[in-house]
């Protein structure tokens, strides 16, 4: 049992690093990006056109909207990571023995990460407290698929052995667990008390959230339309809803928020600045034969958008000259920044097989790559001379 749900976890968190991972490797120049206006929707199911999307893609979004608010978000699509994505890079006896694990997975622990909907990390930063210090921020794990939620929240308390404790919130039952070691560290570091307790809650029946116990009330709340994200924050996270991965947040709000600026937790202060600028959405996707990065980040007028592409574009410039791998550096310098309007776009697209054949190559022993690259050189013996006799010469007396 724990090593299936183990295995669980370290499935979840490898999707996100390989799509992570994918995002940061890769780019090369588009020319088009899709929307581009800086105007949020004013509704969740707004995002697309209905007519652009599947009614199963349509049913994310809608699970999406009941969140709680977040200031930043990692929306990850496991599906098209594991069914699409990752075979096109696998050797087809690793993909036999994935999905022969995912389906002892599915019969020991009930849950298939092929039939995930959605996993999202979502993360909440907090004000200062009374006494002005700063806080931790809070996080949370969502996953949502064809799985019982209420079937792992009873396989975890197996697990956990007893130390899993029931928490009554809203209607719904919590798992809280504490974790003896960071609550013993944290008498020494107080930073520290925000993340000595975990816990782990079914807000409906096919989805699972995990986190800081204040966020997950906060999350069932929101499932009670208390406190839900808002729609401008979904709106630009699904930008792209069948992207593999997708970033959203606002990093100036954070540090607002973190750092005094809207006040403490007791005493609420109005804004003296309020600007979007930073708030940021990023995405990779894929097609039949491209991957595809798209990222836009709010500037707050048009001036600013042309000084950070310029400032952004210079850099990438010296960075390609600087990288010494000459592959890394096609893919740094075909990445195209513009400024359009009060935003700032990153855009690339590049050929899945450029991608395999790089991966290959940098997978490549160092032996058999340097072999490969460079022929062997015959070593040739320098000739030996011949020995000289020595005349030997008689003394005269």
């Amino acid at each position: 049992m724990q090593k299936t749900l183990g295995s669980l976890l370290a499935t979840l968190f490898l999707v996100t690093a390989t799509a992570l991972g994918a995002q940061a490797q890769n780019a090369v120049g588009q020319a088009n990006v899709g929307n581009t206006n800086s105007g949020a929707p004013d509704s969740a199911t707004a995002v697309t056109k209905t007519s652009t999307i599947s009614p199963a893609t349509q049913a994310v979004i809608n699970s999406l909207a009941n969140l709680p608010e977040a200031d930043m978000l990692i929306y990850v699509n496991p599906q098209r990571i594991l069914n699409e994505a990752l075979p096109k890079f696998l050797p087809a006896k690793d993909i036999e023995g994935m999905r022969k694990g995912f389906e002892e997975m599915k019969q020991k622990a009930g849950v298939d990460p092929t039939k995930l909907d959605y996993l999202v990390m979502a993360i909440r930063f907090r004000k200062p407290t009374a006494d002005l210090n700063f806080q931790a921020p809070e996080i949370m794990f969502v996953s949502s698929g064809d799985f019982s939620a209420d079937s792992i929240m009873t396989l975890a308390r197996t697990v956990s052995q007893g130390k899993l404790r029931d928490e009554s919130y809203g209607g719904k039952t919590m798992g809280v667990m504490t974790i003896e070691p960071i609550a013993k560290e944290s008498e020494k570091n107080p930073f520290l008390k925000s993340f000595t307790e975990i816990a782990v809650a079914a807000l409906n029946g096919n989805t699972l959230a995990t986190g800081t116990p204040g966020y997950l009330r906060a999350a069932i709340d929101a499932s009670d339309g208390k406190g839900r994200i808002s729609s401008e924050a979904l709106a630009s996270l699904v930008r792209d809803p069948n992207a593999l991965i997708s970033l959203a947040g606002s990093p100036w709000g954070s540090f607002a928020k973190s750092f005094g600026m809207l006040g403490t937790e007791t005493t609420p202060r109005t804004p003296r600045c309020e600007s979007k600028i930073g708030d940021f959405y990023a995405a990779l996707t894929m097609d039949e034969t491209n991957f595809m990065i798209r990222g836009v980040s709010n500037a707050d007028n048009p001036d600013t958008a042309r000084i950070l592409a310029n400032l952004y574009f210079g850099l990438l410039q010296y960075a390609a000259k600087s990288v010494p791998d000459a592959s890394a550096r096609s893919l740094l310098s075909a990445i195209a920044v513009t400024a359009e309007g009060d935003e700032v776009l990153v855009r690339a697209s590049f050929q899945q097989q450029m991608i395999l054949d790089l991966i290959k190559q940098k997978m490549k022993p160092k032996q058999e790559a340097s072999s490969s690259s460079a022929p062997a050189v015959p070593q040739v013996q320098a000739p030996v001379k011949p020995a000289v006799k020595k005349r030997r010469t008689r003394r005269r007396n």
